[in-house]
């Protein structure tokens, strides 16, 4: 384990900070003059986004979501010598940031793309993978938010199995996919709820409300 030192104590403070910029609100209000936060599912998201500015501010907003959670790690690991330890620090405070934003008095978004960054820099295969079960869950039951939290729920399995050839990832890592698994989950609380009542809407390419 590295010795302990200035550089290292930030590091989850920079993460918590990187994961807090509120990309989303900033991206509606540039391209439409709305808060997302009032608008549409009230969420964060590049889903909600999309729903409110357009599809170019939802995708910038998907982008930039998952770039918050990429360099997290990577700053990590430059500063703690590749230390897995403090990369899953780092990773979990940038998802902690976007989840509860200082900026947005400790609310903010459901942590799908961010928690994608994160892991994309630890194990690129298993996000690889968490992105299939995705886009299947959302082909066959067309579900937005039971794919996400499809995907997420998965993420600790496919870290574990496609970490490295015949290598099961460190423990801290393991611990970290799923602390993140759960809280990505846990903020997909409400959707979870309109799915059990039969009330989430479901995805559609057209504008006609699916049956």
């Amino acid at each position: 384990m590295p010795e302990i030192s200035a550089n290292l104590i930030s590091i989850p403070f920079a993460g918590y900070l990187l994961g807090s910029i509120p990309f989303g609100v900033v991206l509606a209000k540039a391209f439409r003059g709305a808060d997302v936060r009032k608008a549409g599912s009230g969420n964060i998201g590049a889903t909600n986004v999309a729903r409110v500015a357009g599809p170019v501010a939802g995708v910038l907003t998907l982008i930039l979501d998952i770039a918050k959670g990429a360099p997290a790690v990577w700053l990590a690991a430059r500063l703690a010598n590749q230390s897995a330890m403090w990369m899953v620090i780092a990773g979990l405070a940038a998802l902690v940031g976007h989840c509860f934003s200082v900026w947005l008095n400790f609310r903010g978004g459901k942590g799908v793309a961010t928690g994608a960054g994160v892991f994309l820099a630890l194990c690129p295969l298993a996000v690889l993978g968490s992105v299939i079960v995705f886009v299947l869950v959302v082909t066959f039951w067309r579900y937005v938010s039971l794919a996400s939290i499809s995907a997420a729920a998965a993420m600790p399995l496919l870290i574990y199995f496609l970490w490295a050839p015949h290598h099961a990832p460190p423990l801290v890592v393991s611990i970290g996919a799923l602390l993140a698994a759960i809280l990505i989950i846990y903020k997909h609380d409400s959707n979870i709820q309109r799915l059990v009542q039969g009330e989430e809407p479901k995805f559609s390419f057209s504008k006609k409300r699916a049956p």
